[in-house]
C-alpha cells in the first residue's frame, strides 16, 4: 500500500507540465539516438548531459532516462526496415525483422516489437516500483564495509563480463580508478596527480570523460566507414495475424522475464538479453528452420527482452547505487552532478524524486508506443541524413556542451584527448565503459574503504571479512575474477591448439 501511495505522488510530479515536456523530449531524442547507426544509448546519453545543466534534478533525470529507454525502441526501426541496427541490442532483430520487411510485413515486425517493448518496459518499471523499496530498506543495514564490498563486487562483475579479455578489462578499470584519484583527496584534502596544473585541482569532470570516450570516439570510428543505406521499406499492417497472436505473446512473456533477470546483473548488457531470448525462442519453436527467414517470435522475444532489461537495470542503481550497464553508469554520473547519491538512502531522503522518475517511465513507455506504431516510417527516413552533415553537427554540439560546464577551453581540449584515447581503446578492444564506470565509482569506493578502516583500526583489513555480508560479497567477487581468468586462459589455449591443428 505504501508503494501505491508513493506511486500516486510520483504521477503527480511526473504529470506537471514541464516534466511532461522533458519526458516527451527525452524519449524523442532517445528515438533519434536509436535510429542513427553508430551512436547508441551510451554515447547519446553522455552527449546530451550538458543540456540538463540548470534544470531541476527530477526534470533532468526524467529526460536522460527517456533517452536511455527511448533509444531501445528507436534501434528497432532501422534494424527492420533497412537492416541497419541503430544500437547494439537491436542487432539480433535484423535477422528476422528485415526478412519480414522483405516479405512486405515490415509493419507487422515493428508493431510486434513496439507491443513487446511496451509490455517489457511496463513490467520492469512495476518491478522497480514494488521490488525497489524492500530492497532499499534491506540495504539501509549496510555499513561502509558492506557498501565497499558491494561496489567492489559490481566492478569485478563488470570487468569479468565486459570485453573478450579479462586483462583488458582490468586495464580499463585501473585507468578509471587512476583518473578518479586526480585532484584533491576527499579525506586529507591533499592535491594528487595534478602535475602543477591548476585546472586539475578539482579533478576531471565526468562529462568531459564520458563525451570524449563515447561521443568523440564514435564519431571518429564512424567517419572511417562510408555507410551505404538502402531506402526504408514501406510500413503498413502493424498487427500480426490472428494465429500469430498466441506465439507472439508467449515470446513477449519469456522475453520480459529474461530481460528483467539479466538487467539485474552488473555488466550483462541489453545485447546479452536479446541474444539469450532469441536462442530460447529458436530452441522452443516447433519449426526452428523458420528462424532467419522471418519468424515473428524472433522479433517479439529479443525486443521485449532489451526493453525489460533497460527498466530492470535501474533497480540496482536506485536501491544499491550500483550501475549494471554502461548507460546506467552515465546516468549515475548525471545523478551525482545534480547533487543526488543513488543508494539505499535515496528512497528515504528523496522519495518524490525516485517515484517521479518511476511514474515518468510509465508515461514515457506509453508515448513511445504511440510514436512507434503510426510514425515508424517517418523515423526510418531520418537515418538517410548524410553523415558528412551529421558528424560535424554532433561534434559542434559536443564541444559547445563541454565548454558550457565551466566555460573552459581546457575541458574542450581534454575531451578531444579522451576522444582519441577512446578511439584507440575501441581499436584495441579495451572496454571504455569499464573506465567510465570505475571513474564514477572511484571516489565512493575510496571513501567507503577509508571509513571502514577508520571505524575499526584494530582489525585493519580483516574488518571486511569479520562481517558476514561484506566477507561473502568479497569472496564471491574474487571467485568470479578467478573463474573469469581461468576461462580466458582456456579459450586462449584452445585457440592456440586449433591454430596448430590447421
Amino acid at each position: 500500500m505504501e508503494s501505491l501511495h508513493w506511486l500516486l505522488v510520483g504521477f503527480q510530479e511526473a504529470l506537471t507540465v514541464w516534466n511532461l515536456i522533458y519526458c516527451v523530449l527525452g524519449v524523442s531524442m532517445g528515438m533519434l539516438v536509436g535510429v542513427l547507426p553508430g551512436l547508441g544509448p551510451v554515447a547519446g546519453t553522455a552527449l546530451l548531459i550538458p543540456i540538463t545543466f540548470g534544470m531541476e534534478p527530477i526534470s533532468a533525470i526524467i529526460m536522460l532516462a527517456g533517452i536511455y529507454y527511448g533509444s531501445m525502441y528507436g534501434g528497432t526501426i532501422t534494424s527492420v526496415l533497412i537492416n541497419t541496427p541503430g544500437e547494439s541490442a537491436s542487432v539480433i532483430t535484423c535477422i528476422d525483422g528485415h526478412q519480414l520487411a522483405k516479405q512486405g510485413r515490415g509493419g507487422t515486425a515493428l508493431g510486434v516489437a513496439a507491443i513487446g517493448s511496451f509490455v517489457g518496459g511496463i513490467v520492469a518499471v512495476l518491478s522497480l516500483a514494488f521490488i525497489g523499496p524492500p530492497l532499499a530498506k534491506f540495504a539501509l543495514k549496510f555499513g561502509p564495509p558492506e557498501y565497499f564490498a558491494l561496489m567492489l563486487l559490481g566492478l569485478l562483475l563488470i570487468v569479468g563480463l565486459m570485453g573478450k579479455s579479462v586483462t583488458k578489462g582490468l586495464i580499463a578499470a585501473l585507468l578509471g580508478l587512476l583518473l578518479a584519484l586526480i585532484g584533491m583527496d576527499p579525506v586529507s584534502g591533499e592535491v594528487r596527480f595534478t602535475f602543477g596544473q591548476m585546472n586539475l585541482i578539482e579533478g576531471i569532470d565526468f562529462v568531459v570523460i564520458a563525451m570524449g570516450l563515447f561521443g568523440i570516439s564514435e564519431i571518429l570510428l564512424n567517419a572511417e566507414n562510408k555507410l551505404k543505406l538502402d531506402k526504408p521499406a514501406k510500413v503498413h499492417g502493424m498487427l500480426p495475424k490472428k494465429e500469430e497472436w498466441k506465439p507472439t505473446m508467449k515470446s513477449v512473456g519469456r522475453g520480459t522475464g529474461i530481460g528483467m533477470l539479466i538487467g539485474l546483473i552488473p555488466g550483462a548488457g541489453a545485447p546479452i538479453s536479446s541474444i539469450i531470448s532469441y536462442s530460447i525462442e529458436k530452441k522452443l519453436a516447433k519449426n526452428p528452420s523458420r528462424f532467419g527467414k522471418g519468424a515473428i517470435e524472433g522479433v517479439a522475444g529479443p525486443e521485449t527482452a532489451n526493453n525489460a532489461h533497460s527498466g530492470a537495470a535501474l533497480i540496482p542503481l536506485f536501491t544499491l547505487g550500483i550501475p549494471s550497464s554502461p548507460t546506467i553508469a552515465v546516468l549515475l554520473g548525471a545523478l551525482m552532478m545534480h547533487g543526488l547519491t543513488p543508494g539505499p538512502a535515496l528512497y528515504q531522503s528523496n522519495p518524490t524524486f525516485v517515484w517521479g522518475i518511476i511514474a515518468s517511465m510509465f508515461i514515457g513507455n506509453l508515448i513511445l508506443l504511440i510514436f512507434n506504431l503510426p510514425l515508424a516510417g517517418l523515423w526510418a527516413k531520418i537515418v538517410l541524413i548524410p553523415y558528412k552533415l551529421l558528424f560535424p553537427l554532433i561534434l559542434i554540439l559536443t564541444m559547445v556542451g563541454t565548454y558550457s560546464i565551466k566555460n573552459s577551453l581546457w575541458d574542450v581540449g581534454l575531451m578531444i584527448l579522451f576522444g582519441v584515447v577512446g578511439y584507440l581503446m575501441k581499436k584495441l578492444d579495451i572496454p571504455a565503459a569499464v573506465t567510465v564506470l570505475t571513474f564514477v565509482l572511484g571516489a565512493q569506493i575510496e571513501s567507503s574503504f577509508l571509513q571502514s578502516l577508520a571505524s575499526s583500526p584494530q582489525d585493519g583489513f580483516l574488518i571486511f571479512f569479520n562481517r558476514p555480508i561484506s566477507g561473502t560479497l568479497i569472496v564471491i567477487g574474487l571467485l568470479l575474477l578467478i573463474f573469469s581468468t581461468i576461462s580466458g586462459f582456456k579459450k586462449k589455449k584452445n585457440l592456440i591448439e586449433g591454430d596448430f591443428e590447421i
